[in-house]
């Protein structure tokens, strides 16, 4: 069974708000196992099929908590290769934090990459939530589909 992460950082809760629709349109999809925190450790994301991502643009980057996991994983040689990545985020003007995110996975980890990211501006809707939804729907069909 395909296991999907969808690991967050959200310090105003708007990326919360959004990582937690994802999590439920994933969980939409049977045969696959969803799996939503805050934090992880390098030798976790091995154990997954799909990455995804949530992060905030703070003053035109992603936080420090995303880059250290990434930059650790790289260290110790963590091979994600092949698996799917995503990422999403609020932002307040410029929002390329979830960008630099599909960067680093699909450029250093050489994963399957969805793009573009999924961006809401400030505070998600009830439109925006649905297109979170959706996000994580499509993600997991894509694993189911494999």
């Amino acid at each position: 069974m395909p296991k999907i992460l969808i690991l967050y950082y959200s310090r105003t809760g708007n990326t919360e708000k959004m990582a937690k629709a994802v999590a439920e349109g994933a969980k939409t999809v049977q045969g696959t196992e969803v799996e939503l925190t805050y934090h992880a450790t390098p030798e976790q994301l091995k154990e997954f099929d799909a990455i995804i991502v949530g992060t905030p643009t703070y003053h035109h980057d992603t936080t420090v908590d995303i880059k250290m996991l990434f930059e650790e994983a790289a260290v110790k040689g963590i091979n994600l290769k092949g698996k799917v990545g995503a990422a999403f985020g609020s932002y307040g003007w410029s929002g390329e934090a979830p960008r630099l995110v599909l960067e680093i996975l699909k450029n250093k980890f050489e994963m399957e990459v969805t793009e573009p990211p999924l961006l809401i501006r400030y505070t998600p809707d009830e439109a925006g939530l649905e297109k979170c939804r959706e996000f994580g729907r499509r993600i997991a069909e894509r694993l189911v589909k494999t």
